[in-house]
């Protein structure tokens, strides 16, 4: 288990931006694929957002994709999820997760590790 803190949430207008950060309190964090994932009131988890341990491999969800950007600092042990073009069906409790794999194991199996979720919610 890897513990995570996200942060950055909060309320927005539709078209408006936000900037989710994760940080993960562990030496090798660059042994892990990190990723974010969203659920809504009503609604399973979904995955929306993976990096690779070097960054050079990324996957998001369609219901995202060129809407958002997901990086990652290894020197800071932080993962970031930058959101564009807010739209109220992107209102969620939004979490970090961390895997030791690859991004494609992330979005399938699921993470071995959670944060506890920060809340996004868009107007409209």
């Amino acid at each position: 288990q890897v513990p995570l803190v996200e942060s950055g949430g909060g309320l927005v207008q539709a078209g408006g931006s936000l900037r989710l950060s994760c940080t993960a309190s562990v030496r090798t964090f660059g042994n892990y694929v990190m990723g974010w994932f969203r659920q809504a009131p009503g609604k399973e988890r979904e995955f929306v957002a993976g990096i690779s341990w070097g960054g050079g491999t990324t996957n998001s969800a369609d219901a995202v994709k060129g809407r958002s950007t997901i990086s990652r600092d290894n020197a800071k042990n932080t993962v970031y999820l930058q959101m564009n073009s807010l739209k109220p069906e992107d209102t969620a409790v939004y979490y970090c997760a961390a895997v030791l794999g690859t991004v494609t194991a992330l979005r399938t199996r699921g993470p071995d590790s959670w944060g506890q979720g920060t809340q996004v919610t868009v107007s409209s």
